[in-house]
């Protein structure tokens, strides 16, 4: 049997030109597979692939491009294509993006077929519910678990036993994802973050019955094209990124709520302070090091911590007074328009290219 560190056979279809699909593609293409990105209309994939390459020129310029490639290389590994079946012809990996008109909005489902070496396969679902923009999607909004069961049971009825389901969801449990399917235990998410050519990170959650070969296999897949997969043991709400991020977002709420800081100092406590650090190392680490080792730490401040801990309130409603009074501490900064948005998405974006181009040249040791 082959090695999941092995090279894969074969291509990747990319099935769907929009944002999601232009960052897998520019993925794959860093770690080497050739991509086919397909769309059922010519000027979608014409001006997608101009964007890749707009974007793929800036990576290089500023020192951001993934991969061992040049910027031309990696260009010459992404192709577009107006016929389906000659973008998934001879495939290892296909991406599938179904879109569904909704109120405004789109069903975007994400799925992935992939092969590595004719015996490492796998499947990647992932449905997010976005708005259009020009030639892509932006801001996921909550998941349809019903819609990802039926199309989760369709591949289950088609899918072979050494093939990976997986999943891209944020916030639903594989055990309902997977619930009743016969290939269970090839199943799991595969939780990336957005946008994830900037942030590497991908949890991978197993289903209580997921084989550990199906965790190993996806791991050396995410590893392959760049990315940083950390293996959650087992399933929880929110996985492990939500659960943390959540925590902070609600006392952070409650300390504006109750007047304790202002809506633009509290986001400064985190950029300019925890935020500088755990760009680095995490919490945990950061005990061990603020004493002489964890035992020490705990032994120093953990009354401390305890006492703080117990004056922290309720779950925020998140809505009301205090909702009105940090969406116009934001709208100072940043007008709620689509313009102003986006600069500032694009500002953040190029922010976290130099910090991972930092974090690349400062080896952890």
């Amino acid at each position: 049997m082959a090695s999941p560190e092995s090279s894969a056979a074969g291509g990747v279809a990319v099935i769907g030109s929009g944002l999601i699909g232009r960052s897998w593609a520019m993925l794959f293409a860093a770690g080497g597979i050739p991509v086919r990105l397909y769309d059922v209309d010519p000027r979608q994939v014409t001006g997608a692939l101009d964007n890749i390459r707009k974007e793929m020129t800036l990576l290089a310029q500023s020192g951001s491009l993934k991969g061992a490639l040049s910027a031309e290389e990696q260009l010459s590994l992404i192709g577009g294509c107006s016929d389906i079946r000659e973008a998934v012809e001879g495939a290892m990996h296909i991406q599938l993006f179904q879109v569904f008109s909704a109120g405004g909005l789109v069903q975007t489902i994400q799925f992935t077929v992939a092969k590595w070496n004719t015996v490492y396969k796998w499947v990647f679902v992932c449905p997010l519910l976005c708005s259009a923009g020009p030639w892509g999607m932006a801001e996921c909004v909550p998941e349809d678990l019903e819609l990802k069961q039926q199309l989760f049971a369709q591949l289950d009825g088609i899918m072979d036993d050494d093939v990976v389901l997986s999943s891209s969801s944020s916030c639903l449990l594989p055990s309902k994802l997977f619930a009743g399917l016969a290939h269970r235990k090839q199943c799991l998410v595969a939780h990336p973050v957005n946008p994830p050519y900037h942030v590497p990170l991908v949890e991978l959650v197993p289903h209580p019955e997921t084989a550990p070969a199906t965790v190993d296999r996806t791991h050396a897949l995410m590893r392959k094209i760049g990315q940083s997969p950390v293996r959650i043991m087992k399933e929880i709400d929110g996985f492990a990124l939500n659960r943390l991020q959540y925590a902070v977002i609600s006392e952070a709420w409650r300390l504006v709520e109750e007047g304790v800081v202002s809506p633009g100092d509290l986001d400064l406590v985190m950029s300019e302070g925890l935020g500088m650090r755990y760009a680095f190392i995490g919490p945990l680490e950061t005990m061990h090091l603020n004493a002489e080792g964890m035992l020490s730490y705990c032994d120093r401040y953990s009354e401390g911590m305890k006492r703080v801990l117990k004056t922290f309130g309720p779950i925020p409603e998140f809505s009301g007074a205090t909702a009105e009074k940090v969406h116009q501490a934001m709208c100072v900064k940043v007008p709620d328009d689509p313009a102003h948005l986006a600069a500032r998405r694009e500002w953040r974006d190029r922010c976290l290219m130099r910090l991972a181009k930092l974090k690349s040249q400062v080896q952890p040791q």
